[in-house]
């Protein structure tokens, strides 16, 4: 289930990795004005290849496959058996199915899934787009998310906490719903595609602590990774089957991993410690959803606290100091670029950390635009852009894109400042939903400049 996050303040320019809301648009068709696909937009998809070792996934595996987000137990692995049709309905949106066969392209051919969508008739999975406020009504906390057993929105709503609602109890998968809103950003439509479309398939838990994952509720990846659709390749493989325990499903995963990604048996880097305190995952929680920056950071604070307590020195360190620096109060700039900083440096130091990195290069961007040191802007965007495009995350590249116009504008360069700024723009709408939130977000960057 996708999170909707609140952002605050400069270090919210590139938001948590969900783009800062624009105005709430009316319909799809609004939030979408003059978008284009992610196809037309980035190209072929290039995704990040798994980095992690084969003993690593294995353990990745087994937490997101057997627990679900809220930590209750799966006793049993369940998939889809067969081939599977998806089928979009509801209140689609104008570049809906464009995305949504762009995924099922990318699960045939990456993922090697017998998947395909359907205009009508019987499906495995139907992605259902409602309203943004109607969905809030039922479920205020999800930005999208996905149900067993149900077929319709109109279903869910009647018998919310219906028995056969609960994912303890599915084995064999024959039908999920996926709800997603129908008057968003194209961005944010296409991520919930990817996440919750994965999830209906695949693993449904959540962990901080890979970041080389859309499963991450840092939302720091937007689009599957290649992490991604190697574990749905596992999970589709055909010595696993429904019904199977834990332990029968982590005795054939080191054969599985080594049939499917040879490269995973070179790495000798230590597994991740596990499992996360339930106390940490709160405070993040608490942090991203407090009503005020002084209750934000002082949780945000205590998870940066359990991290060095436990004495991690991964994603969830790296994304606990993010935290407290963007709600830092501004007394604390020093502590809070420090941070950031070092939170960099972690996330560089990690498989599949060149897009966390790129997040955190845009903050330091920011800071460094605010205080007029123009070449360390550009070093930073030259090195953050490359991924943030990769990712395919309009909102981030073409913040980064905004940053480094200024910058360039700063030092006297204003024809490609303003050359970058209309190269910006595709990407704007993509991310932030219309040409008005794209020229908001120019401005915000705009007034950092000193």
């Amino acid at each position: 289930m996708k999170p909707v996050l609140a952002l605050a303040a400069l270090l919210a320019l590139a938001a948590c990795a969900v783009p800062a809301p624009a105005p709430q648009p009316s319909t799809a068709l609004d939030a979408q004005t003059r978008a284009i696909s992610s196809a037309e937009l980035f190209g072929p998809p290039r995704p990040f290849a798994p980095e992690r070792s084969n003993a690593q996934i294995a353990q990745d595996i087994l937490e997101l496959g057997f627990r679900l987000e809220s930590g209750r137990a799966l006793p049993r692995f369940s998939r889809f058996e067969g081939p599977i049709a998806l089928r979009l309905t509801g209140q689609i949106p104008p570049l809906a199915a464009q995305e949504t066969d762009r995924l099922v392209a990318r699960l045939r051919s990456e993922a090697g899934l017998e998947v395909r969508r359907v205009a009508d008739g019987p499906a495995q999975i139907i992605v259902e787009f409602v309203p943004r406020a109607t969905m809030r009504r039922l479920v205020p906390e999800a930005a999208c998310f996905v149900l067993p057993n149900v077929t319709s929105w109109a279903a869910f709503r009647a018998a919310p906490r219906a028995r056969t609602l609960d994912w303890v109890d599915v084995v064999q998968r024959e039908r999920v719903l996926v709800i997603a809103p129908s008057d968003t950003t194209v961005q944010e439509m296409r991520d919930c595609l990817h996440e919750e479309v994965a999830q209906a398939l695949g693993p449904l838990n959540d962990l901080y602590r890979i970041g080389e994952t859309v499963w991450n509720d840092d939302n720091f990846q937007t689009a599957l990774t290649g992490f991604d659709m190697l574990v749905l390749r596992v999970w589709y493989h055909p010595s696993l089957r429904p019904g199977m325990s834990r332990d029968e499903v982590a005795t054939r995963l080191p054969a599985i991993l080594a049939q499917l990604n040879p490269r995973g048996a070179r790495s000798r880097l230590p597994l991740d410690p596990v499992p996360t305190p339930r106390i940490w995952t709160d405070s993040i929680e608490g942090a991203l959803s407090a009503p005020s920056q002084r209750q934000s950071f002082a949780l945000a604070q205590n998870a940066v606290n359990i991290a060095l307590r436990e004495d991690w020195q991964d994603e969830r360190l790296a994304f606990s100091l993010f935290l407290a620096a963007r709600f830092a109060p501004s007394s604390q700039g020093e502590q809070a670029l420090d941070a950031l900083l070092t939170a960099g440096a972690i996330y560089g130091s990690r498989p599949g950390g060149a897009v966390p990195r790129a997040h955190i290069d845009l903050h330091l961007s920011a800071q460094a635009l605010a205080s007029g040191q123009m070449e360390i802007v550009l070093r930073l965007t030259e090195s953050a852009m490359p991924a943030a495009r990769r990712s395919e995350n309009g909102a981030l590249l073409s913040s980064l894109m905004l940053m480094r116009a200024e910058a360039l504008a700063g030092l006297g360069n204003m024809v490609e400042a303003e050359a970058l700024r209309r190269d910006a723009l595709p990407y704007a709408i993509f991310g932030f939903g219309s040409r008005k939130a794209a020229e908001a977000r120019r401005a915000e960057v705009a007034a950092l400049n000193p």
